[in-house]
């Protein structure tokens, strides 16, 4: 990952949306900080899930072009993909290191340790997201541009601004995430019903992200 895309992106989307959150009034529903600080909030779990899904989707992509050559070279498939697995792994904790260094820098969080906790989930959570675009849209453009809109959507409806009662949402991959971030900041608690359901929303992805990348790696690939 460019390292100049890994440190500016967090700066300008988590100063961008403080800004723009600082011009609206507050929210009667929101009871955690001011509306400039759930606009930083918001903006460290978008970079954090957007970055690491890009990290994932150029994973997908390599494996499409290479490792199917290397399975058929007498290379160990569950080998190839703990390698992909590793390295979406320690690029989303690099991801969620800047970026809760970032939010610190403007809003310093009640509990650090748990906010990069919910922050890394978050990147781990869309960079199997990245993974799976990328097998079904196997395309770096096409494929980064859904991202955006994936990530940006979803970080809308998790982030608490909208006050919506729907079932549906916790099918967002950011609803554990956004709940979790906003305590540790806000409140300094972490919910353990919230981490507990986000680690097993975590497991589900990663299940599919293997299937899929058994399916393109021993198929032949997926059609462009």
């Amino acid at each position: 990952m460019n390292v100049a895309l890994l440190v500016v992106l967090p700066v300008v989307v988590v100063e961008g949306y403080g800004t723009a959150m600082a011009a609206f009034p507050q929210f009667p529903h929101l009871d955690g900080g001011t509306m400039a600080e759930m606009g930083r909030v918001n903006g460290a779990i978008y970079a954090a899930a957007f970055l690491a899904g890009i990290l994932g989707l150029f994973q997908i992509l390599g494996a499409v072009q290479a490792d199917e050559r290397l399975g058929v070279c007498g290379y160990d498939r569950a080998e190839l993909f703990a390698s992909r697995l590793v390295a979406v792994v320690l690029g989303s904790a690099l991801v969620a290191g800047v970026t809760t260094a970032v939010l610190w820098w403007r809003v310093e969080p009640e509990a650090p340790l748990a906010a990069f906790g919910a922050l890394t989930l978050a990147a781990l959570l869309y960079g199997l997201v990245g993974m799976l675009v990328g097998a079904v849209l196997p395309r770096a453009l096409e494929g980064s541009l859904v991202l955006v809109f994936l990530v940006d959507f979803d970080d809308f409806l998790s982030s608490g601004l909208l006050d919506v009662d729907s079932p549906f949402l916790v099918l967002l991959p950011l609803h554990y995430p956004h709940d979790l971030f906003r305590s540790a900041v806000f409140d300094g608690t972490v919910a353990v019903g919230n981490a507990l359901a986000g680690t097993a929303y975590l497991g589900v992805a990663f299940a599919v992200a293997l299937v899929v990348y058994a399916r393109v790696t021993g198929d032949g690939g997926v059609s462009a």
